[in-house]
């Protein structure tokens, strides 16, 4: 059966800098982005926990430095993959906030309609996403895949699973932490194979320095984390 996991980068530099980053506004990670990546690389090396068949990355620079950093877990080449970038922000990429008031007027938030000319709504975003994670899938049915991407992107595998969620601008939003784990996987139920949502948002990497164990024996079996506690 197959399983995905998603795993967003490292705190960006546009995460905490006033610009709007685009893969032209992309600067890579900060110093504890970095770290963040660091913590989860630590975390995968030691637990096993994921056992990827394949291993792919965003193209944008915070997410290919976050995949370079944590590759050591895994042993498998990195693949580059522009299908699951984050949201098209248009020509308006590169601009600092104060840039793009002065010439678009005063951002409202509204996903219905792009952020500047030539990028994406949030429909033509989760369109784009959710042919990306089917294509991904049928060609490897029944593998287990990381891929290294950004928040909304995992946001958007939620309409993709339940496609009774809207598509359109949610009226929520969800954390999605830095170098978080969101884990889907298949299951066979009542005859028919079923994706269930496994975890979402584990980022306990993060929270402590923790010493970690296998649940169980088994060499290069798919674990769940163990932390034993703080160190």
């Amino acid at each position: 059966m197959a399983k995905l996991y998603l795993i967003r980068h490292g705190q960006a530099v546009v995460n905490v800098e006033p610009i709007i980053g685009g893969i032209k506004g992309d600067r890579g990670l900060t110093a504890l982005g970095v770290q963040q990546a660091e913590s989860l690389r630590d975390r995968l090396m030691a637990t096993r926990e994921i056992v990827p068949d394949l291993f792919i990355c965003s193209t944008m620079p915070r997410a290919m430095q976050t995949a370079e950093i944590i590759a050591p877990a895994f042993a498998k080449p990195l693949l580059y993959d522009e299908g699951f970038c984050e949201f098209n922000v248009g020509e308006a990429d590169g601009l600092s906030w104060k840039e793009y008031n002065a010439r678009y007027g005063k951002f409202d938030f509204d996903l219905r309609k792009p952020l500047s000319p030539g990028g994406e709504t949030w429909q033509t975003f989760c369109q784009r996403t959710h042919f990306n994670f089917e294509r991904v899938l049928n060609a490897n049915p029944e593998a287990t895949i990381v891929i290294v991407c950004h928040g909304w992107v995992i946001e958007s595998s939620l309409s993709y699973f339940w496609p009774h969620t809207r598509s359109e601008q949610p009226n929520v939003d969800l954390e999605v932490t830095n170098t978080s784990l969101t884990h889907w996987y298949q299951h066979q139920r009542g005859g028919q194979v079923r994706w269930f949502l496994g975890g979402y948002n584990d980022a306990v990497h993060l929270h402590a320095a923790v010493r970690w164990q296998l649940e169980g024996d088994l060499e290069g079996e798919d674990h769940p984390a163990a932390p034993l506690g703080e160190l």
